[in-house]
């Protein structure tokens, strides 16, 4: 675990941070970022995909509880078109590194890109079962991102955003063609479709 060398070179404040939904249509690319006191262990947490949902919001629970501090910070859809989907994601990541009371002595990063700041920084590949801050901030990233795409899903219907929570599938495609896209649609992915919803 990345944590435990840290921690035993003296970091304290090891931030992991993951993104969730980079490859979807619509809504946020949401960003966590979660420091555990040195020596913590909680058994289950591992990548957020290979848990399901009971685990996911059983373990989010239990992470907000133990952790030093934990942070949600997103780009919107237009931040996401203005910048693109990768700047967006570390712009998101950067957000929680920054964020009030943070102070992260070390950033821990799941991917391969990152931009430097003032706190020393790791990108780590598949990080999110090699690293338990990491793994942590993909749980809480993805249960907080799923939860706002299944409510805004009441007022859109048409998209499966209960199920797809905004990612491309059949249904997502077929609401875009015959009904447009919202402004919660990313203008610059390929929605395959002119269409605009009247809002």
């Amino acid at each position: 675990m990345f944590e435990r060398q840290l921690w035993g070179e003296d970091y304290e404040r090891v931030m992991g941070l993951d993104e969730v939904g980079r490859g979807c249509l619509s809504g946020p690319v949401v960003a966590a970022g979660v420091i555990f006191e040195p020596g913590t262990y909680i058994e289950g947490i591992r990548d957020s995909k290979k848990l399901t949902l009971f685990e996911r919001k059983d373990l989010t629970r239990q992470i907000k509880e133990e952790a030093l501090y934990w942070t949600i910070q997103w780009c919107s859809p237009t931040e996401i078109d203005e910048l693109n989907i990768l700047h967006a994601s570390i712009r998101a990541m950067t957000k929680c590194a920054e964020a009030e009371d943070a102070n992260p002595d070390y950033l821990l990063v799941d991917g391969n890109r990152f931009s430097a700041g003032l706190c020393p920084y790791k990108c780590i590949v598949g990080g999110d079962d090699r690293s338990m801050s990491i793994a942590a901030a993909s749980i809480i990233a993805k249960v907080y991102r799923d939860e706002w795409m299944i409510d805004l899903h009441e007022k859109y219907p048409h998209y499966g955003w209960d199920t797809n929570v905004g990612y491309p599938t059949a249904k997502h495609f077929e609401g875009l063609k015959e009904h447009g896209a919202t402004k919660f649609h990313r203008q610059s992915f390929n929605l395959r479709t002119d269409k605009k919803l009247d809002e």
